[in-house]
């Protein structure tokens, strides 16, 4: 299959790296692109996460496999599969899922990458055992998400289905770890162990992206071919190298100042967006440096932009973006890279952002194959949940069923909220980390807020749901420039569903990720507010009129 791409016009930022022979020292494995030295942990650190380099072809031989299992769970009547896992492990199936449907006959796939009580309960209360299947995808084979789920719904199918539960479990993880054990003694169907050098967020053309994507029928063959063309492209040392355009764009920008890269897509490809949050996020932002991806937002007029934007828009086949706002945004003076790419090609997708991610590393000055900030939010989860409560402390403020607990003073919650949004420079950012259920008119609450305060100040905002932001966005949010006010959302669970072998429950579990990052946060010097609803809010309105309040 040959994947056509629209290679932009030349990028500039490009030019330098040309002569400096970066493409084939990338391709030759040299650590030094990243590292100044050669001979250092970090340096061994990313020498074990070039792994992705290969996938497109190296995943070849496993085909065959991946097939035959899910042509074995189609024959076998599964009906659903229900895909356990965070960030790199689960965000690509969403994203396969969203683009290519579901095929005639094949399985539905629901992803829980979540801690969140309701979703859990729910799933609980639907599951049809005899014709469900759980897929664990995990690299490290120890998440805690993906773990405590895996005890509670190994539960629920061991008392309906007895010895024969095990049939209904797949593993994908890598060799050794815990989950592979597991599997084995627990009987697994089958076991799938991913190539160890491949960092989950690198991880889309891997069996992670592979299995899913097979059970539910999407083009998994074609998703390699376009992953394998893109791949050789990849391999140019010209302007015709998309992946190194790509990167060395916004990785340039993030240099000028230019640190949001407002990723805007066309209605077909939403979902990628989560995708390319996690990666680029996660992968740059340390070290008081990134690049933040902006990646749900409406696209607007071009006086609602401050100058720390740049704009990369992807149009497809089918559809694409705006046209004249983008135009307007060039009018401007905002840079904007303008990509095309074929909904049958999402493999080619998937490795230029992965390949432009290692360039866009290079140009900042960062690895992009570590996450140094992303274990303290889970030491801080485990600290909390060895304690008797989890103690939050006293509330900065208190009104009705909202209590705000901040750093920031005020009569109201409004009032403190007024007073983190009046702190805003020119070129700082919201994040709105959101651990209320994932339903659709808090998100768009959430959304029009965003808006509103796009309008009011100029500044970009961004919305993650906790907990899966912190396998993502969270490494930014602490380990990039501080220029974040973060918004961190909780309420009161109406039900509360023990984790078995584990002394809390999936309720506790979320309220001490919550207020643990909330206290990460803090520990960097983040302005950090946390907004906690009482039981039987509404949501979505109370949380309107509160930061309506706030924005007057």
């Amino acid at each position: 299959m040959i994947i056509h791409w629209a290679v932009p016009h030349s990028v500039p930022a490009a030019g330098p790296l040309i002569h400096q022979h970066l493409v084939p020292r990338v391709w030759r494995r040299d650590v030094t692109v990243w590292t100044a030295e050669p001979d250092s942990e970090p340096a061994r650190t990313i020498a074990n996460r070039l792994g992705w380099l290969d996938v497109p072809t190296g995943m070849q031989p496993e085909l065959p496999r991946v097939e035959a299992v899910a042509e074995e769970i189609r024959r076998d009547g599964i009906q659903t599969v229900y895909l356990l896992g965070m960030g790199g492990s689960s965000l690509c199936a969403e994203v396969m899922r969203a683009v290519y449907g579901v095929k005639q006959g094949y399985p539905s796939l629901v992803v829980m990458d979540t801690t969140d009580e309701a979703a859990i309960a729910g799933a609980v209360r639907r599951l049809d055992p005899a014709k469900t299947l759980f897929l664990v995808a995990s690299k490290s084979g120890g998440t805690i998400e993906p773990a405590s789920m895996e005890k509670l719904f190994w539960q629920h199918m061991a008392l309906r289905v007895g010895s024969s539960a095990g049939r209904h479990f797949i593993a994908v993880t890598d060799p050794g770890t815990g989950l592979a054990h597991l599997a084995a003694e627990r009987g697994y169907r089958h076991v799938f162990l991913n190539p160890p050098d491949i960092g989950g967020r690198f991880s889309a053309l891997s069996l992670f992206g592979l299995v899913p994507g097979a059970l539910i029928g999407a083009p998994v063959r074609e998703m390699l071919a376009g992953g394998a063309a893109m791949s050789e492209g990849c391999r140019q040392e010209n302007h015709q190298n998309a992946g190194l355009e790509l990167g060395a764009f916004f990785g340039s920008a993030a240099n000028a100042g230019r640190d949001k890269l407002t990723v805007v897509l066309p209605p077909s490809l939403r979902t990628l967006g989560l995708w390319i949050e996690q990666l680029v996020a996660e992968s740059t932002g340390k070290h008081g440096k990134g690049s933040l991806p902006v990646v749900d937002e409406p696209l607007g007029r071009s006086d609602e932009y401050g100058d720390d934007r740049c704009f990369v828009a992807i149009s497809t086949d089918r559809d694409a973006p705006d046209r004249s706002r983008l135009e307007a945004l060039e009018a401007a003076g905002h840079p904007v890279l303008r990509l095309s790419t074929r909904l049958d090609g999402l493999g080619a997708e998937f490795f230029r952002w992965e390949f432009a991610t290692a360039i866009a590393g290079a140009v900042i000055g960062v690895n992009p194959f570590d996450e140094p900030n992303v274990t303290e939010a889970k030491e801080k989860t485990r600290a909390l949940l060895s304690k008797a409560s989890i103690d939050a402390g006293a509330p900065a403020a208190t009104e009705g069923p909202v209590s705000v607990y901040a750093r920031l003073k005020g009569a109201t919650p409004a009032a403190v909220l007024r007073a983190a949004l009046d702190t805003l420079g020119s070129r700082d950012y919201v994040a709105f980390l959101s651990y209320l259920p994932a339903e659709p008119d808090i998100e768009a609450a959430i959304g029009g807020i965003r808006q509103a305060i796009r309008a009011r100040t100029r500044v970009a905002s961004t919305f993650g749901v906790g907990p899966r932001y912190l396998h993502s966005t969270g490494q930014y949010h602490k380990g990039g420039p501080n220029t974040i006010v973060a918004f961190v959302i909780t309420g009161e669970d109406a039900t509360s569903t023990p984790i078995p072998d584990a002394p809390y429950t999936f309720a506790q579990l979320k309220r001490a990720q919550a207020v643990g990052d909330a206290q990460t946060l803090e520990a960097h010097d983040r302005r950090t507010v946390r907004v906690h609803l009482a039981r039987g809010t509404g949501a979505a309105s109370m949380l309107q009129a509160l930061f309506a309040e706030a924005l007057k």
